[in-house]
């Protein structure tokens, strides 16, 4: 990660006490749900630079809590960005080898993948379904409506946001 921490070194003390404490049930947590150690050592290093680039230490009580949750979502991230790159790599499957982008551009093209996934999921869920029913399978308002048993003004609505999302999220982080 590229965020820096504006933790204290007594913070950080802290955070080695529970990285010391907590990483073996935490690397068996992860083990039973990936199977692969190589991807269970990284996420558990993941779980801790988490914490470092929040600043904030749960309490002592809520340790185990705390560092499940993170743990939890970093794979759920992880199983989302696989079926990404899995889909991805499909699609470049069934192209002529001629139009195959390079390596670096396919790395580049599936982080881009993930970060519209992550906008797309941060969305409401019928404001999302929405907008991907309009814009990949080009259904019209109305259709959209019924399908979503809403009225064509929610559609509107629910498209309207999902633009705005994605224009505000473009000008954070330009290309």
């Amino acid at each position: 990660m590229s965020k820096t921490t504006s933790m204290s070194p007594g913070q950080l003390e802290q955070v080695d006490k529970l990285y010391l404490e907590h990483r073996g049930w935490l690397s068996i947590l992860i083990q039973r749900r990936l199977g692969c150690p190589h991807s269970t050592a990284d996420l558990v290093q993941d779980t801790y630079i988490r914490i470092l680039a929040s600043g904030k230490l749960p309490a002592a009580q809520d340790s185990r809590k705390y560092l499940t949750h993170i743990a939890k979502g970093l794979v759920v991230d992880l199983y989302r960005r696989r079926r990404i790159e899995n889909a991805y790599l499909e699609y470049l499957r069934q192209q002529p080898e001629a139009l195959f982008p390079s390596a670096e551009n396919q790395a580049q093209t599936i982080e881009t993948l993930v970060e519209i996934d992550k906008l797309l999921h941060r969305l409401p869920d019928k404001v999302r379904r929405a907008l991907l029913m309009r814009q990949l399978e080009g259904l019209s308002y109305r259709d959209i409506a019924q399908n979503l048993r809403v009225s064509v003004s929610s559609v509107e609505k629910y498209i309207a946001r999902a633009l705005q999302t994605c224009m505000l999220a473009a000008l954070k982080d330009p290309p």
